[in-house]
């Protein structure tokens, strides 16, 4: 550039400044242009701090493709000022990013309320034609704090039976439409059955059809971390405006809410909020609401104020339609009878069925194997057995509570009394031996203990069986009703 050029441009720059601030035309000219040229650079300082930030709640590619196009020209107390090299630019930033920038901003500078933007006169004078992002480019409305999408699951590939076609039909129904159709969707059932792809499914389908939608999916547990980290940081106000500036919330397993006070009120409260403005929400759990134990009635009847879809235990013909689906796709040769085996021995839930397949495809590719019935028979084998003896935690503090004549309610609760903590323990102890879950998800399951004080209660039932007849007879009688 030319020093005319560049001596034009600043007198551009600062004409702008005049027009926005006025009060500049007395200082004269050498100050003027000195507290210009200072209110630019405060504006450079602010705005490249601003545009990490920016990535993570409006996607790197938004940011790649119009924020770092626009230059921060000046700043005063209250106006940031950003000159666009395009019409085409400032009004799709004006359009679309205008709102969460200055909340953003505001955060760094609490003081700043307006943003100006601008199309740079000097190049529009020039004639100038940047390159500009493509417009019909797909953007990322997913905001980072959440869980990453799987573009591979879609509606296309989700299995429809009897036992889910209600939560299918339900979902897409959600993602077709620009209504708000049900509120929540509260879709439920057992591990493995398909809600976590039903969820990735709509929010797939959204950015395909709507991509100016904001759509956030998380898990209950990112939602309460990011509600402590609020609290730590003294930034509540912050997480409020976030969660409500969404146009469809997804979140899984809201059974982990269960326990927490703090986090069930300030849930309940964003509820409230995004159903007032007609936005959507979308959740998913193991129970239904009324069945969520340690969720309180108030939250538990919120989330039943829309449509409730169960999600059954799977048949076997959606087994093994999901089997030929995979098969279609896999590099190895599966012959029907080991579809149909497979279908008919690995019967808990879809997860573990793919996964059964996965390793019988694998070890088949790494040792050149072909795929027989033996084959999957003997590479199965550790797997049959473990589902032979396999549990349900429900199943368990059912029994339990039953044998020892306590109400779920009771049993989940955070009594301490002799009589219900004991057997509380020992359905503990019964979790961690007759399950493959973790302590944790143990924890949670029994009104949102801590992992420690699960390990603490396996620890006591192991030593007291020794030396308690009557708790050893209890435990014998409960694994022999378990079947285990």
């Amino acid at each position: 550039m030319t020093f005319a050029a560049m001596k034009n441009e600043f007198v551009d720059f600062a004409a702008t400044q005049l027009e926005l601030f006025p009060e500049l035309a007395a200082l004269p000219q050498a100050e003027m242009l000195a507290s210009t040229r200072a209110a630019q650079m405060r504006a450079e300082e602010l705005w490249h701090a601003v545009l990490p930030e920016a990535a993570k709640w409006l996607g790197e590619a938004a940011v790649q493709n119009w924020l770092r196009a626009l230059t921060p020209t000046g700043i005063s107390d209250d106006t940031l000022i950003l000159a666009a090299p395009s019409k085409l630019i400032e009004d799709w930033v004006r359009n679309r990013y205008a709102d969460d920038l200055l909340r953003l901003l505001r955060r760094m500078k609490p003081e700043l309320r307006y943003l100006h933007l601008h199309m740079d006169s000097l190049a529009a004078a020039q004639g100038e034609t940047p390159m500009e992002p493509d417009a019909r480019a797909p953007e990322l409305p997913l905001l980072s704090l959440g869980a990453p999408i799987d573009a591979r699951l879609n509606f296309d590939n989700f299995i429809v039976d009897r036992s889910n076609q209600l939560a299918f039909e339900a979902a897409r129904r959600v993602a077709a439409s620009d209504r708000v159709e049900f509120n929540p969707l509260f879709l439920h059932g057992s591990v493995g059955l398909g809600k976590t792809h039903l969820l990735h499914a709509i929010a797939n389908e959204i950015q395909s059809r709507a991509p100016q939608r904001r759509v956030l999916y998380l898990s209950a547990e990112q939602f309460m971390y990011q509600f402590i980290r609020a609290l730590r940081d003294k930034d509540t106000m912050g997480f409020k405006e976030l969660f409500r500036t969404v146009d469809i919330l997804m979140i899984d397993d809201v059974q982990f809410i269960s326990g927490k006070e703090s986090t069930q009120e300030e849930f309940f409260h964003t509820f409230n909020a995004l159903v007032e403005q007609g936005k959507q929400i979308i959740l998913s759990a193991d129970k239904s609401p009324g069945d969520l134990a340690g969720v309180g009635a108030r939250l538990t009847s919120r989330m039943g104020m829309g449509l409730v879809a169960d999600i059954h235990a799977t048949s076997y013909e959606l087994r093994l339609g999901v089997l030929y689906a995979r098969a279609e796709r896999a590099a190895a040769r599966f012959p029907a009878e080991v579809l149909a085996w497979l279908a008919t021995h690995i019967t808990s839930n879809i997860r573990e069925l793919e996964g059964a397949f996965n390793r019988l495809a694998a070890h088949a590719q790494l040792t050149g194997a072909q795929i027989t019935l033996e084959f999957a028979q003997r590479i199965l084998a550790d797997q049959l057995r473990t589902q032979l003896r396999r549990v349900s935690l429900d199943e368990i503090q059912k029994q339990t509570a039953q044998h020892y004549g306590l109400r779920m309610q009771d049993f989940l609760s955070s009594r301490r009394a002799r009589a219900v903590a004991r057997p509380r323990q020992l359905a503990m102890y019964l979790a961690k031996a007759l399950t493959t879950c973790s302590l944790p998800e143990i924890g949670r399951a029994f009104g949102g203990r801590d992992h420690t004080t699960v390990a603490h209660a396996v620890r006591t039932v192991e030593n007291l069986l020794a030396t308690d007849a009557a708790l050893a007879d209890s435990c014998a009688a409960l694994k022999r009703a378990l079947g285990a």
